[in-house]
């Protein structure tokens, strides 16, 4: 039991799940945001195009059934509106996620073409000359002096 416990604390101590958890928190918020503006923004220029509220747009399946002015059962209705409402907020949704996706996609592989260059640029580069040895210099020495003997 003790070792489910400390893998449980070190997945929880991962990065990752931190990562994850923000994302959620952020996407729970982008969610209302997106929300707001297909009700408030959206719809009602929809619904101004189209000559009434999308939201509340409905077919009635069986009509209610009314006894001395109360209502017995209430009407089944196809509130499409609603459903229609949501696929809006989805493909808003999933256009951002889209979007980060490809803006992070196209960023990792600009990083990853910068270090390629940056690499191939190290290997370009000729290597620094080595400094002679004491026994290459001695020899050269003697070399030029053995020359200016001759010109002697």
């Amino acid at each position: 039991m003790k070792k489910f416990f400390k893998e449980f604390a070190d997945f929880i101590k991962k990065g990752s799940v931190l990562d994850l958890a923000v994302g959620i928190i952020i996407g729970t918020s982008f969610n209302t945001i997106v929300k707001s503006l297909v009700n408030d923004v959206l719809m009602p220029v929809i619904g101004l195009i189209g000559g009434k509220n999308v939201s509340e747009a409905a077919v009635e399946l069986v009509p209610a059934v009314v006894e001395g002015g109360v209502v017995v059962t209430e009407a089944v209705m196809l509130r499409y509106g609603m459903f229609i409402q949501s696929i809006i907020d989805f493909l808003i949704i999933a256009l951002t996620v889209f979007v980060i996706v490809k803006v992070a996609t196209g960023l990792k592989k600009s990083a990853k073409k910068m270090r390629k260059r940056k690499e191939e640029e190290i290997k370009d580069v000729p290597a620094a000359p080595t400094a002679p040895t004491s026994e290459q210099l001695l020899m050269e020495i003697r070399d030029l002096l053995k020359a200016e003997k001759e010109r002697k």
